[in-house]
């Protein structure tokens, strides 16, 4: 039962969907646009080649200039300001089909949008001719069983049924075959509006030079920000780490040491200052009224005053450094730092209390970074359980610049040990 449903619903689709009869209306609307157009075409035409008149009916000649000033007329049309905006709005609104695919961006006047308004109001005006000629006369069948003479329904013959007088079984036939018909002018509709809409988006949407644009503009605002989420992510997820164990600490001890609890809340103040900074610097970059930050985003250079803060939060942070760090070219520097605060983050999350080893080598064209911290035996309750986008994160910093960055766990290392190294090469020290 099923297989013989199926076709019956694929043969009733063009008659039910609402796209059937939202597609004739902007065909009809086509071919009311074309009429202007063409009515004064035909009489310039005239007059040109002297005829027009009963007795000098138009010839080919006349016809053939009529149709070249129409699609003139039509050409000069499109390429006034707006007109190709309208018609890419109306066939969103009522064409449809391929077309809502595609960016809603309006093509700029020019040759496509003119050889649009062509197609679609000369297919307007062939599809409002069949449409007139067909609703008569379906009409015209379906009262044919009530009327006595045809020629008192309408001026003219009925077409399907002859130019005599009709006999009963016509009169009987006339409510199917006007059925029939008016069924035939609506497939036949559907499918010139299927037709329409295929070269729609090549015609209507924007051109591949404004598809390839688009498309690296949002490649480039995809980039800017992933990387602001990168930045927000290291530095305020660093900074709330710190000050949520400092607070931890200095809740616990504020009877018994009393002296340390006021140094811990110091160090949350600071790191409060540091992250405000941090989101004041992303959001200048988002917003383009806001004023350049005059601090510069910290780099190798500000190692120290990472370990320093680390020290604060019972998590010792031994740092060991090999060359000079202001060798290294300020972009490195500042997404090398990143990545160590990360590592720091990490550890102060997943391993509070263990010591964390950091140790960089610089030389003129290469830096290595190496974080270990021993795993704790057991899962420390404070662990968070949401997250897990830093080391996602410092990878995509270190695939950016060119680098290499591996973490994991030591798995040769006897207590087990967390263990990232990173790689970063680059051609000159004069990098930018």
């Amino acid at each position: 039962m099923r297989h013989l449903i199926r076709p019956l619903t694929t043969a009733a689709r063009p008659f039910t969907s609402p796209h059937t009869y939202r597609r004739w209306a902007y065909l009809v609307i086509g071919g009311a646009l074309l009429t202007p157009f063409a009515t004064a075409a035909l009489v310039l035409a005239t007059l040109v080649t002297g005829t027009g008149t009963a007795q000098n009916p138009p010839g080919p000649a006349g016809w053939l200039l009529a149709l070249a000033l129409t699609l003139a007329a039509l050409a000069a049309t499109a390429r006034i300001p707006g007109v190709a905006t309208a018609q890419h709005q109306l066939a969103r609104a009522l064409l449809r089909g391929p077309l809502d695919r595609l960016p809603d961006t309006p093509p700029t006047p020019g040759a496509r949008a003119a050889l649009w308004l062509c197609l679609h109001t000369l297919t307007g005006m062939a599809v409002c001719l069949i449409t007139m000629t067909g609703l008569t006369e379906s009409a015209l069948l379906a009262v044919a069983p009530l009327v006595g003479d045809p020629y008192t329904v309408s001026q003219g013959p009925f077409t399907l049924l002859g130019h005599g007088p009709l006999t009963p079984a016509q009169r009987l036939a006339g409510p199917l075959l006007g059925l029939a018909l008016l069924a035939a002018l609506t497939a036949a509709v559907a499918l010139t509006g299927h037709l329409l809409s295929l070269p729609a988006p090549r015609l209507l949407g924007p051109s591949p030079a404004r598809l390839l644009a688009d498309a690296q503009a949002r490649a480039r605002t995809l980039a800017e920000r992933n990387r602001l989420a990168r930045e927000l992510h290291d530095s305020l997820g660093h900074a709330l780490s710190v000050v949520t164990l400092q607070a931890a600490t200095a809740a616990r001890l504020l009877d018994s040491d009393p002296e340390f609890a006021r140094q811990a809340l110091t160090h949350i103040a600071d790191q409060a200052r540091t992250a405000t900074a941090d989101l004041d610097h992303a959001l200048g970059i988002l917003r383009e009224d806001t004023p350049a930050p005059t601090a510069p985003p910290p780099d190798l250079t500000d190692l120290d005053h990472l370990a320093a803060t680390a020290d604060h939060t019972g998590t010792p942070l031994h740092l060991t450094l090999n060359g000079d760090p202001r060798t290294v070219p300020a972009l490195l520097s500042r997404e090398t730092y990143r990545i160590a605060q990360q590592a720091l983050t990490n550890a102060l999350t997943h391993a509070p209390g263990h010591p964390l080893d950091l140790t960089l080598h610089i030389t003129p064209r290469h830096l290595r970074l190496n974080a270990r911290n021993p795993l704790p035996r057991r899962t420390p309750l404070t662990r968070r359980r949401t997250g897990g986008r830093g080391i996602t994160g410092m990878q995509e910093r270190a695939h950016l610049l060119g680098g290499t960055l591996t973490a994991g766990p030591d798995p040769g290392a006897d207590p087990p040990h967390w263990t990232l190294d990173l790689t970063l090469n680059w051609k000159d020290t004069d990098t930018p």
